[in-house]
């Protein structure tokens, strides 16, 4: 019983300092939201370029990385990755305060993605395997509520400290001639160097020791570091064309991939502008195929799982337009209220930070929790959450973004908030319950470039686009919401096979390897 307490004990630590990670992620790619006002100014920049920085450019490097340290979390030493990550994208998010124009300020973004794509996969395959199936949910939501803290805490904290430091000093007269905005990444980036240390100290648990199914060990050290690199360059031309041969990948539909997706990228800059975004988009959709490719000649098994189960497949997409919503909200929504209801960054940042952490936290843990008790009730118990998180939110925010009073337009996005907030446990959890343990942590990785590309590379910057377009940031922020119809249609098509598609997972995964 002893050992089983200790456990258990070990279990919830992890969990806490996670939990504590989770946070500063989010402080420090979300800050630049409530600064968006202050950086455009003094940058001379636009709402579209605002959603690219914001969005894009931290989201195409966060995705594609993610991917080999996804392969690296599956193979090597999970608390040395995420210690690692944690150190790089502090000190780039530092880097930020430091910029002097668009291209120095996306340079630092492009860190804090790199930086903050060795989170989450890890994450989710180390409490995976600390807690059982009936508590997954739950823990994950946990972990998950990390999002709202860190957004609720980058809003105070950034409005807090640009207000009070343009009250503190003159225009010219600021120390180091830093702005206020470029305080806030400083003062934001630095603290998560003092977690490095406690994350070392983490002992993993044993791969798979939750399951039935046993699990493939993992080969550590530099052979892992070999395995990541060696996928990274798989994926990224001109290196990927040497790799992929050497891995008997055709040639020839790689080449027909890449040529897709330029072609794509050229007709959307042809007709929208904006080269560099519609680049970015096809490099993220490029490194999509060629994952496939390559998993479908190396390990047919994973790529059986990850890219063949029909549910998984519509799962994934229906979560990504859900975050298409979600993070144009997280971008968008203090300058609307500074925009349209004359609020200050401090007025603005406290409010929101307080709705973001209590909202957002208590929707992401009932979605959890709701998910978990579904669950047991049904094989489509998390994606009955993903419905509700789809649908419940839209009147809410549509009558939040037209209301004069902004009060009363503050009390209805905060409760859109709760609901938008539903689906972070589900959405994880579902992808944890449809692969093997040993492709977990790559099988997360492939889930949140699908996340990314579709939510964070596209949703800030379609709003900001449309917001640039009509002249009207309330008119974009009402479109952005039809992605949540989408969503709710692949959720009810999803849910159609999720009970065969996890009972036969281990029976299709050995039929590939055969």
């Amino acid at each position: 019983m002893e050992g089983e307490v200790a456990k258990n004990t070990r279990s919830r630590l992890i969990l806490a300092v996670l939990f504590a990670v989770s946070i500063l992620n989010f402080v420090d790619r979300q800050i630049l939201a409530i600064l968006a006002g202050k950086v455009k100014a003094d940058l001379l920049i636009s709402d579209a370029q605002i959603g690219f920085l914001y969005g894009t450019v931290f989201g195409i490097f966060y995705a594609v990385f993610g991917v080999p340290l996804g392969i690296y979390a599956d193979l090597g030493s999970r608390r040395k990755l995420i210690a690692s990550g944690l150190a790089l994208w502090s000190l780039m998010t530092a880097a930020s305060g430091l910029a002097t124009g668009f291209s120095s300020l996306a340079l630092a973004r492009v860190g804090v993605g790199v930086g903050e794509a060795s989170a989450s996969p890890a994450a989710y395959s180390l409490l995976a395997d600390l807690f059982p199936r009936a508590r997954r949910g739950t823990a994950l939501g946990i972990y998950s509520l990390g999002i709202y803290v860190g957004i609720g805490l980058s809003s105070y904290l950034g409005g807090t400290v640009v207000d009070a430091w343009s009250a503190a000093f003159l225009p010219g007269q600021e120390p180091f001639g830093l702005r206020g905005w470029q305080a806030a990444f400083l003062i934001a980036g630095l603290p998560g160097l003092l977690l490095v240390p406690l994350v070392l100290s983490f002992r993993e648990p044993e791969r798979g020791a939750q399951e039935e199914i046993p699990a493939t060990p993992p080969v550590g050290g530099s052979s892992a570091l070999r395995s990541a690199l060696r996928e990274g360059l798989a994926l990224m031309p001109p290196f990927s064309l040497f790799v992929l041969r050497r891995d008997s990948v055709p040639a020839a539909q790689n080449a027909g991939a890449f040529a897709a997706c330029l072609a794509g990228a050229a007709s959307l800059s042809l007709a929208f502008g904006d080269p560099i975004q519609w680049t970015c988009v096809a490099v993220g959709l490029y490194v999509v195929v060629t994952l496939a490719q390559r998993l479908r000649v190396r390990e047919p098994d994973a790529f059986a799982l990850i890219f063949e189960t029909p549910s998984l497949r519509l799962a994934a997409l229906g979560f990504s337009f859900l975050s298409f919503t979600g993070y144009a909200v997280s971008l968008w929504t203090a300058q609307f209220f500074i925009r349209y209801h004359g609020y200050s960054a401090s007025e603005i940042g406290a409010r929101l930070g307080l709705i973001s952490a209590l909202g957002g936290g208590l929707g992401v843990t009932v979605g959890g929790i709701l998910a978990d008790r579904l669950r047991r009730r049904t094989p489509s118990g998390r994606l009955i959450v993903g419905m509700m998180n789809a649908l419940i939110p839209i009147p809410l925010l549509l009558l939040a973004l037209t209301v004069a009073d902004r009060d009363l337009a503050l009390w209805l996005f905060a409760l859109a908030q709760v609901f938008a907030a539903l689906w972070l446990g589900a959405g994880s959890s579902t992808v944890q319950d449809l692969v093997l343990p040993h492709m977990r942590a790559r099988a997360s990785a492939v889930f949140l470039l699908f996340v990314t590309i579709i939510g964070l590379t596209l949703g800030p910057y379609v709003v900001g686009r449309l917001s640039d377009l009509w002249g009207s940031l309330r008119l974009a922020f009402m479109a952005a919401t039809l992605s949540n119809v989408v969503a709710f249609a692949l959720f009810v098509l999803a849910a159609r096979t999720i009970a065969v598609d996890e009972e036969t997972r281990l029976t299709r995964a050995t039929a590939a390897r055969a």
